[in-house]
């Protein structure tokens, strides 16, 4: 790896130990509302008990979590980057009884295993953020045993996306944001229409088909909308933080009038799409 995707990376992984703690604090939340992209892999999958099941980029857990609970003769690993966001994974499994999961530290550019090791792979929104695509997807279909299927899941067009532009075009209405390079990770790296078809086809996967899946963010209260997106969110962190005290006031008070206008039944109700790709080793 280049000493730029090097950076890249290491890079990634101070910004998920720091925001560690915003996710263990929002992870019931986070359950829910990212829960129909997991089964959506879990079905496009096929996995059945007894499989050997890798989650790659798993941050807390899911949606490992979720298949270790339903494959009790199976056994499920899950990697990350960082180490703070295992150590939550791990207690969520402790936490569901769950004695056939398992964390390992690692870049998704460079698995730790051998090849044709897991009957199934699943990767829920780690693609967008990986220093290079092209290699993770390389590595996911490595590991994975002949007729094994690889799935992911990646964020789509930015305006089927009302739960993270929201808050990020308010921010960039009233901060000037730099431009990120091409292809640097990013939110939104992977959801032009067949980008994700060719990456897996490029890997060496074959039949690979693209499902699109939608659901709704659910927030109580506009301010707690506010309050997830500025203590999960590091694109969200970095935007207020060009921003003074003034202008992070203005900010704050458009985005909870934007969250009021998308309250249905006195919930803020904000749209939430992916794409799920799927393709056979």
């Amino acid at each position: 790896m280049s000493a730029h995707l090097d950076q890249i990376r290491d890079q990634q992984r101070e910004t998920w130990d720091r925001f560690s703690a915003g996710w263990k604090k929002w992870d019931a939340l986070v359950l829910g509302w990212l829960a129909p992209f997991g089964q959506a892999m879990i079905r496009q999958a096929a996995i059945k008990d007894g499989d050997q099941v890798l989650d790659v980029a798993a941050g807390t857990g899911e949606p490992g979590l979720t298949v270790a609970a339903s494959i009790p003769k199976g056994r499920v690993t899950v990697t990350d980057l960082s180490e703070r966001m295992l150590q939550v994974a791990n207690e969520n499994a402790s936490n569901r009884g769950l004695t056939n999961f398992e964390t390992r530290i690692s870049d998704a550019g460079a698995l730790p295993f051998s090849d044709a090791t897991f009957d199934a792979v699943l990767c829920r929104f780690g693609f967008m953020f990986f220093p290079d695509v092209a290699a993770a997807a390389e590595q996911l279909r490595r590991v994975a045993k002949p007729d094994a299927r690889v799935c992911a899941a990646v964020w789509g067009a930015p305006a089927k996306n009302a739960w993270a532009t929201t808050i990020m075009s308010t921010i960039a209405r009233h901060v000037e944001l730099p431009k990120p390079p091409a292809g640097a990770p990013g939110l939104f790296r992977c959801a032009p229409e067949g980008l994700m078809t060719a990456l897996f086809t490029d890997a060496g996967l074959r039949d690979v088909r693209e499902e699109e899946v939608s659901t709704t963010m659910v927030h109580d209260t506009p301010e707690d909308y506010w309050a997830f997106m500025t203590e999960i969110a590091a694109p969200v962190v970095a935007g207020l933080g060009q921003a003074d005290v003034a202008t992070r006031d203005r900010i704050k008070v458009a985005v909870l009038d934007l969250a009021r206008q998308a309250s249905r039944a006195g919930k803020v109700e904000l749209r939430s799409t992916a794409t799920i790709v799927t393709g056979t080793r």
